[in-house]
């Protein structure tokens, strides 16, 4: 089969012409022949010349124009870290110097009409929700005897400070509600709740003065404590009387009941002991029926694994032979 573009010729610029016309370019109008035209050919330039750079030389020359005078003192500024620190040093000195002010104002023991009664009897309670009202708070600790009064501390505003006292009418009501009080939840929140320490122990400091238990506001948030409740307090010992003039609660020491601690000291170690051998045996034979109990599950699993394999060969050798 012929080739119908056969008498068509490759043009210079690339475009078939036909018939011996010349090329396509010819026969465009002028406005677009012009796209196509050559760019003039550039400028001739004169070839760089090279400037010759002079040599490199000593200072021994200039050491006449130098002063021979001691110079200046140096005025030395100071760095935006230094600006900083300074400033922190001033507050942190400004505050402890305020609280020693304040520290020296505090009576724990001074006549106010909006105290409890009698410390003894007086339960804190701390990390209480902003919308608990006192009503709520006699609610909630009237279950371990009756309350005699409750106040919540509140600013000059009126707005709760998350915190308030709770004065019972006995005081082993109050040992009561400081045993297992700690860490309930009121109004969605775990309070803690600890013994008045400003009038029962002696020399005791409030947190903003220095002093105070726990470690919510050690430092950061990586040291701070986030648990609720109270810390774990080991075994304390009571103090004595309140007429002796002295703090039954030492620093970290909770209320304890008397009668316990006598009957303790009596013949608590043996029964202590005798109570700890028989659990370590309870333990130990739990341990055994847990591990019985695992050996049994184990077994009774391998038994039905087997059946189920017998079963899948029994079906198979039925379907292959009919």
């Amino acid at each position: 089969m012929s080739n119908p573009n056969a008498h068509r010729k490759m043009t210079p610029k690339g475009q078939m012409s036909s018939s011996g016309m010349g090329p396509a370019i010819m026969h465009l109008p002028p406005h677009l022949k012009v796209m196509f035209e050559p760019n003039p050919p550039l400028d001739h330039l004169p070839r760089l010349v090279k400037r010759k750079m002079p040599p490199y030389t000593g200072l021994a020359g200039f050491l006449d124009v130098f002063e021979s005078v001691n110079p200046p003192p140096r005025d030395v500024q100071e760095t935006p870290k230094e600006r900083r620190e300074r400033r922190r040093q001033e507050k942190m000195a400004a505050n402890d110097a305020k609280m020693q002010e304040d520290r020296a104002k505090w009576d724990p023991n001074a006549e106010d009409p909006r105290k409890t009664k009698d410390a003894y009897k007086t339960l804190f309670v701390g990390r209480i929700s902003y919308e608990t009202t006192e009503q709520q708070l006699r609610h909630e600790f009237e279950q371990y005897g009756p309350v005699k009064s409750v106040r919540l501390v509140e600013d000059s505003e009126g707005k709760s400070r998350g915190y308030g006292f709770v004065e019972y009418e006995k005081e082993a009501d109050m040992k009561s509600a400081y045993k297992y009080a700690d860490g309930k939840k009121i109004d969605g929140r775990r309070v803690v709740v600890d013994v008045e320490r400003g009038r029962t122990v002696t020399d005791w400091l409030p947190k903003k003065f220095g002093g105070g238990i726990g470690e919510t506001r050690k430092g950061g948030a990586d040291v701070n404590v986030k648990y609720s409740g109270r810390e774990a307090i080991g075994h304390f010992q009571v103090g004595a009387a309140r007429d002796e003039g002295a703090s039954r609660y030492g620093a970290h020491e909770p209320p304890r009941d008397r009668s316990r601690s006598r009957g303790r000291a009596a013949g608590g170690d043996r029964r202590d002991r005798r109570r700890s051998r028989s659990r370590s045996r309870d333990r130990r034979r739990d341990r055994g029926r847990d591990r019985s109990r695992d050996r049994d599950r184990g077994r009774e699993r391998d038994r039905s694994r087997d059946r189920d394999r017998r079963s899948r060969r029994d079906s198979r050798d039925y379907s292959r032979r009919y």
